[in-house]
């Protein structure tokens, strides 16, 4: 059986050294989504939001969540992010809000947990904001899209 690379030889969590990793450029982008209801959808394009532009506030709070990963993942290292990327697309059938988050870096270590958090925290965001109006908003899935850079290559989902 392979040793899993988190546990230490008392079969104890452990933070993964990476300090003889070559550093390399590293990217990855996570999608997730919420839906919605129609008078949540248009009160959102609309911005008639009472809290504020719901879009721009989840944008912040995305960015803010793929910088602070390392804060509330155990195991994950702290990394100096070097890019963060929202981008939105609705679909309305029914009501979803489409989120991609990328995150890039140069390091030793990947960002995948980085961009599902910030994917992740866009649609907390948004269910935070509406939650007055609804509180039967469903969120996900939430997976991640690709990875590039590191030791184990490049993912693409197909």
């Amino acid at each position: 059986m392979d040793r899993l690379t988190h546990m230490n030889d008392q079969g104890r969590a452990k933070m993964v050294d990476i300090s003889n990793k070559e550093q390399t450029v590293r990217t990855a982008v996570a999608s997730s989504s919420i839906q919605v209801n129609e008078s949540i959808y248009e009160s959102i394009v609309q911005n008639k939001i009472k809290k504020g532009d719901v879009l721009a506030v989840a944008q912040v709070a995305g960015v803010m969540a793929a910088k602070n990963t390392s804060q509330w993942i155990p195991m994950c290292h702290p990394l100096q992010l070097t890019g963060v990327d929202i981008h939105y697309k609705w679909e309305t059938s029914p009501y979803r809000l489409l989120i991609t988050a990328e995150v890039k870096t140069k390091g030793q270590t990947g960002v995948e947990m980085e961009a599902l958090t910030a994917a992740t925290a866009v649609a907390l965001t948004v269910y935070d904001m509406c939650k007055a109006l609804d509180k039967g908003m469903v969120i996900g899935p939430t997976f991640l899209n690709s990875k590039t850079g590191g030791k184990s290559g490049d993912f693409y989902r197909e």
